[in-house]
């Protein structure tokens, strides 16, 4: 029921698996063709994928440059302000344990510049279905849970640090 159809919104997940971006876009299907991911550009080193990520929309964001991680949150806000919603995994990279990672900014912020919410979800079985460094997939149940919007309008940037504290508690309590 916290699906935004009607507007776009931010949707953070927690990341423990390489199965969870394909799980989630399929339960995100609501949304097409109007879902984009903003994703770590280490992922255009696949030659196919990044064919699909260019066609879709889909934002690359190399975590550990900055003069481009600005230009890739604006092209993610216009996006947004047109009508796009985005699914993101602020954790930056796959939890071993399965312990919430500390939660990067730029979600936030883009969803505080485009005047969107932020919707939490917490994965739950994703890493049974698939472990970090593993290839095989077992057969589980996974199960997302969407939570309430969190609110970014009258917020300004100040307020990254709170609303990001936010998010992850949100997706921890249903974790």
């Amino acid at each position: 029921e916290h699906i935004q159809r009607d507007r776009p919104a931010v949707y953070a997940f927690n990341h423990t698996s390489n199965i969870e971006p394909p799980v989630v876009y399929a339960a995100l299907r609501p949304l097409y063709p109007r879902l984009r991911v903003l994703y770590k550009a280490e992922l255009r080193k696949l030659p196919i994928l990044v064919w699909v990520f260019d066609a879709a929309g889909f934002v690359p964001v190399e975590r550990a440059n900055r003069e481009q991680t600005m230009p890739a949150l604006d092209t993610a806000v216009l996006a947004l302000q047109g009508g796009a919603s985005f699914m993101i995994f602020p954790e930056g990279t796959r939890s071993r344990s399965g312990e919430l990672l500390p939660f990067k900014k730029g979600g936030v912020v883009m969803a505080i510049r485009a005047g969107v919410p932020v919707v939490p979800a917490a994965i739950v079985g994703a890493r049974d279905a698939m472990g970090k460094g593993s290839s095989v997939v077992h057969p589980v149940t996974i199960d997302i849970h969407f939570c309430p919007p969190v609110a970014t309008v009258g917020h300004s940037l100040d307020d990254r640090d709170a609303l990001t504290a936010a998010v992850r508690s949100a997706i921890a309590a249903k974790l």
